[in-house]
């Protein structure tokens, strides 16, 4: 089945909202843990304004399933990387005052960039994904630069398919078909959540990992978070 990757952010803006530690990001992300999830996401930001960089590093001491940390490859984004060793990194090209992540890489622009930053995390053994939109030439340039996977940045299916427009899942469905042919593995992000995760699993082929974040926790208020991620994992299936 295609791993359910849980993104922790908005726990951390809660907490924030009012100082303390309430509630406990370390605990949630546990609980999350045992309620079936496969792996944690956090993106940290170097404002600190949800997940702080103590965070990641305490999270890494208490996880066993997969750990993922996206981010913009800045110097400091790098040396926690590297201190953390997660399972995986996601570099996602946002600018440090972005609400959210809006856009995937240029693999073509910044091809020698993404070809240095991703040697120095492949050197210490932790897998790299690259965070790209649904464009087969995207696709094909991520692979040149030694990457082990994209995410293909779903913004634009998550959108249309709340219209009632299928066929924008036609790109994706381009886009992993490449990224197989020139042997990257696919994961998949962005306003993904329960009402459009079936359909895009189901017609998306090689589907790895989705990472959900924003509408989990959003769903989670109305039917908790244990039911969630149980209705996620079902989906996924």
């Amino acid at each position: 089945m295609t791993k359910l990757s849980v993104n922790i952010n908005k726990i951390a803006t809660l907490r924030n909202a009012r100082g303390g530690n309430m509630p406990n990001v370390v605990q949630v992300a546990l609980d999350i843990e045992r309620f079936g999830a496969q792996g944690i996401t956090v993106h940290p930001r170097p404002d600190e304004r949800h997940i702080r960089y103590q965070d990641v590093r305490e999270l890494k001491k208490v996880l066993r399933t997969e750990f993922n940390i996206e981010g913009n490859p800045i110097e400091k984004f790098i040396d926690l990387v590297l201190q953390v060793r997660p399972e995986q990194v996601t570099l996602v090209p946002d600018s440090e005052d972005a609400i959210t992540s809006n856009a995937g890489w240029n693999t073509l622009k910044h091809s020698d960039f993404l070809k240095e930053v991703i040697a120095i995390f492949k050197a210490r053994s932790i897998r790299t994904s690259i965070f790209v939109d649904p464009d087969p030439k995207m696709v094909e340039a991520a692979a040149k630069t030694g990457a082990d996977r994209v995410e293909l940045y779903t913004e634009d299916y998550a959108k249309a398919f709340s219209k009632g427009d299928m066929g924008s899942v036609e790109n994706f469905v381009l886009a992993a078909n490449r990224a197989k042919e020139v042997g990257l593995g696919i994961n998949a992000g962005h306003d993904l959540s329960l009402e459009n995760i079936k359909y895009f699993k189901d017609h998306v082929p090689h589907l790895l990992e989705v990472s959900i974040g924003h509408a989990l926790i959003c769903e989670a208020l109305y039917f908790g978070l244990e039911n969630v991620i149980n209705m996620y994992i079902n989906k996924l299936k």
